[in-house]
């Protein structure tokens, strides 16, 4: 995909500027890529192929909704990527993959955020969210813990969008500050 990188930065560019036909390219040409990507990850894990056709669906949906937080001026390629590699582990996660049955090279991914960290900063946030007004609470969840868009997590709180900028940066500043108080 890397010596596809300038065109499909120019049409993910073009797509994000307003041209559905340029963003419908983007998506068919990097479809084959993830689904190359995918099989031989899956089939050195001892998975079947079949698996992979779920994951492309995916990624792509996951590029789609998350396809304002691509930075133009950056290389689309490792983007993508990136991407991909979260929804491989989140797959692997959520159908019980071992790292017995994953390569040795992919272990680490499967390991290194399975943690009981994680699990601990999880309900740490949510203490954090819990201090929080109800508004502002449910604009910090929408879009830093479930990822929606300013317009989707407006849309369905019934706030404007640039009231849900202000309360996610007031809400995430308030628990800097919940954080700060509880260390001391």
């Amino acid at each position: 995909m890397i010596r596809q990188e300038p065109e499909l930065r120019a049409l993910i560019t073009a797509g994000l500027a307003g041209s559905t036909a340029d963003y419908r390219c983007f998506l068919a040409q990097i479809g084959p890529q993830l689904r190359g990507y995918y099989r031989g990850k899956l089939t050195r894990s001892g998975r079947a192929d079949v698996e992979a056709e779920d994951l492309v669906q995916e990624t792509l949906m996951a590029i789609h909704t998350r396809r304002h937080t691509y930075d133009v001026t950056q290389p689309v390629t490792p983007w993508i990527y990136a991407i991909a590699r979260y929804k491989l582990i989140d797959h692997l996660r959520s159908t019980r993959a071992s790292s017995a049955n994953v390569p040795v090279e992919d272990a680490s991914e499967l390991t290194a955020y399975d943690d009981h960290g994680a699990t601990e900063s999880s309900m740490d946030v949510q203490r954090l969210l819990a201090r929080l007004p109800g508004k502002m609470q449910q604009a910090v969840r929408s879009m830093k813990v479930e990822g929606l868009s300013v317009t989707e997590a407006a849309e369905r709180s019934g706030m404007s969008e640039s009231a849900i900028k202000v309360s996610v940066h007031r809400g995430l500043k308030a628990m800097a500050d919940f954080a700060k108080s509880v260390r001391s």
